[in-house]
């Protein structure tokens, strides 16, 4: 449970806000959303491969 403390004459919109960021930390949706459909082992193993590749690439061109 998400718990945000509000000061004394704190807007409702800032408190709002304060939730929402929270709550995006938490990470919730993201999760949500992955557990959405299933991915086999394999098929998660070899975007994980290529991501990897990708962010290598990245950083060897930026420090040439």
């Amino acid at each position: 449970m998400i718990i945000v403390p509000i000061k004394e004459n704190e807007s409702i919109d800032k408190a709002l806000k304060k939730f929402k960021k929270k709550f995006e930390r938490t990470g919730v949706v993201r999760e949500l959303r992955r557990r959405k459909t299933f991915e086999k082992p394999s098929v998660a193993r070899r975007q994980e491969i290529i991501h990897a590749r990708y962010v290598d690439q990245l950083r060897r061109t930026n420090t040439l």
